[in-house]
């Protein structure tokens, strides 16, 4: 899900329209009223965020801050004027990247996996890359094949990769591939991709690398997998 803020209705509801094409779940908000849901908002609401996109607002070199208080998804700050001035300003102040508009959805996406990419995994786990996610709209690569998958199923597997090791409830996986404000669905329908999703990838690889826990959620094996990354060491017996 992404969030973009800009005081301009008509900016939030044009990268919404382009969001929505790419099979993206956005929201936009002004900047006040993005202060006042992230003051409010829960561990589940943070977590459900892909990226921000920090548009044109008064006080947009504080917002960084705020977000990172909550969360560590990127930021990506648009630039109306190619001002290296106001460039450093908004590094300074946290983002992550800086872009010129007027930029394509489809940019966006792939400069947020860029970023999303280097903050998944850590340096020296032992892990076999037998699930590889790009993040970007590709479909990924299951022991070594490319598994054309669903965008839902393909979202849910990309956030498991995420976090993989950890557990994640029916309501966060919701969340992050519906969006934090869609009611038309009821969040059982994460069990049903879910279960398309591992029967996927146990044909492909021979075994379910998903493990469920009743009140827990949903977890991928941290050693079968990695994010784009190079073959790793097997996991020991």
């Amino acid at each position: 899900m992404f969030v973009v803020i800009d005081d301009r209705e008509s900016v939030t509801q044009g990268y919404a329209a382009g969001f929505d094409r790419e099979g993206e779940v956005s929201i936009g908000f002004s900047s006040k009223d993005f202060r006042d849901w992230l003051e409010c908002a829960v561990g589940n609401d943070v977590l459900a965020i892909g990226a921000f996109i920090l548009g044109d607002c008064s006080d947009r070199t504080s917002i960084p801050k705020s977000i990172r208080n909550k969360s560590r998804a990127p930021i990506i700050a648009l630039n109306n004027l190619k001002l290296l001035k106001h460039t450093i300003e908004l590094f300074e102040a946290g983002v992550d990247d800086v872009v010129q508009v007027p930029i394509h959805v489809r940019e966006i996406l792939v400069r947020t996996a860029v970023i999303r990419r280097r903050t998944i995994g850590q340096p020296g786990e032992a892990q076999t890359s037998l699930i590889r996610v790009f993040l970007d709209g590709r479909d990924p690569e299951i022991g070594g094949r490319t598994l054309a998958l669903p965008r839902r199923e393909l979202r849910t597997l990309e956030r498991l990769v995420e976090h993989q090791g950890k557990w994640l409830t029916k309501t966060q996986l919701f969340n992050a591939i519906y969006g934090l404000f869609d009611s038309s669905y009821d969040e059982n329908v994460i069990e049903s991709h879910v279960s398309k999703l591992r029967k996927k990838l146990r044909n492909h690889l021979g075994y379910d690398p998903i493990e469920s826990k009743r009140y827990m959620g949903y977890r991928l094996d941290a050693f079968k997998s990695r994010c784009n990354g190079e073959a790793g060491p097997s996991r020991p017996n």
